[in-house]
């Protein structure tokens, strides 16, 4: 007999599964931190003004955003040149807004709603009537918490 002779009958042994968890714990941080949410699309050209006093929102999670002004120009052969009000991913009229805040209002928990602000991006451009109009309806649904989004002044 042979001190080499092999043995036909030997099993290969199982794959360990020990760090298995730690790599896909790893792959999974690194995803959560390099992902970014998006959050809309602009379909509207919104040049801001300049500002005289600047304010940070303390949690941008609580605000939600109107964006006013002209259709880019993938939408203005369908939507025209004039200034068009875009709430989320949409245009929609001045009779929508009450139902965007009431659909806002209900994403939040219930401690949350009372600090909900509504955030007004308009192009330096717009009528002030489309303004107007915007403020008016989001009184009538009690949200009176507005601010107007706008460039620093250059120093």
């Amino acid at each position: 007999m042979s001190k080499f002779g092999g043995n036909d009958k030997r099993e290969v042994p199982g794959i360990s599964s020990g760090s298995l968890s730690d790599i896909v714990f790893m792959l999974l941080f690194f995803f959560m931190v390099t992902t970014q949410m998006r959050e809309t699309e602009n379909k509207v050209i919104v040049k801001v003004p300049e500002a005289s006093e600047v304010v940070k929102l303390e949690r941008k999670d609580l605000s939600s955003y109107i964006n006013i002004g002209t259709p880019t120009r993938t939408y203005q052969a369908q939507y025209g040149t004039d200034a068009r009000i875009q709430l989320n991913d949409s245009f929609k009229t001045i009779d929508d807004i009450r139902d965007f805040i009431a659909a806002e209002r209900e994403s939040m928990s219930e401690g949350d709603r009372a600090f909900m602000t509504t955030v007004i991006r308009a192009d330096e451009d717009v009528r002030m009537g489309i303004i107007t109009d915007v403020k008016q309806e989001l009184r009538r649904c009690s949200a009176l918490k507005i601010m107007y989004s706008a460039r620093k002044p250059a120093d």
